[in-house]
């Protein structure tokens, strides 16, 4: 069973974009506030450190305030936590981002960390969809299931609405390689969702909505 609280959202322009979501199961519980113009801001606490590290990646360079609490089962493992944070996030994403009027749309960054190399491109088309290629060199980051990775990302770009391209292009160290995927997210997500001065108002799609 299922249950949540969404904090509606449809900002005005120039307004900031906050959102908090809820989502509660036999398995998690969750709470997330976001909020999209923010400075960077993050309190984290999923249980898994080097989850919350990755996190505080998409916060601190993608510019974007965020609180994530969850309470997991991680006495079975990490995949419920990381998979329904991922969910909650892009649901709390979708809601801040409302109607999508004057942003940018795309976006996109590489981001390097010593030998690895990361390319990350998004879209909030309001088609999810997840093209992911990272060539993990090992199992396990500190206690982090390196196959959660696309568990996350599957879950924000369903419930955001994004398409999300993501490609390890370089790496040996798998700490430099996840690292540098969910900077470049952030990074692609600070350019997306920024607003374009010269499209206040108009809604980025040939078909009037997103």
């Amino acid at each position: 069973m299922t249950s949540s609280a969404l904090v509606p959202s449809n900002p005005e322009p120039g307004a900031e974009r906050i959102a908090e979501v809820s989502r509660n199961t036999a398995e998690t519980r969750i709470s997330v506030r976001v909020n999209l113009d923010g400075t960077g801001a993050a309190h984290l606490h999923t249980g898994i450190g080097f989850f919350d590290h990755m996190l505080d990646q998409i916060a601190r360079h993608g510019l974007i305030d965020m609180d994530v609490d969850c309470d997991g089962d991680l006495h079975i493992d990490g995949h419920h936590t990381v998979e329904d944070v991922g969910i909650t996030l892009g649901q709390a994403f979708a809601r801040a981002v409302g109607d999508k009027k004057g942003i940018r749309r795309y976006g996109h960054a590489y981001v390097p960390l010593d030998e690895a190399l990361s390319r990350v491109v998004v879209d909030f088309s309001g088609r999810p969809g997840l093209h992911l290629h990272i060539p993990f060199t090992a199992a396990s980051i500190g206690g982090f299931d390196t196959q959660l990775t696309y568990e996350f990302f599957q879950g924000f770009v369903n419930h955001a609405g994004v398409t999300l391209h993501i490609d390890n292009l370089k790496g040996i160290n798998a700490h430099h390689q996840c690292e540098t995927v969910f900077k470049a997210f952030a990074r692609a997500l600070r350019d997306a969702l920024a607003r374009d001065p010269r499209a206040a108002g108009v809604i980025p799609s040939t078909k009037g909505s997103l």
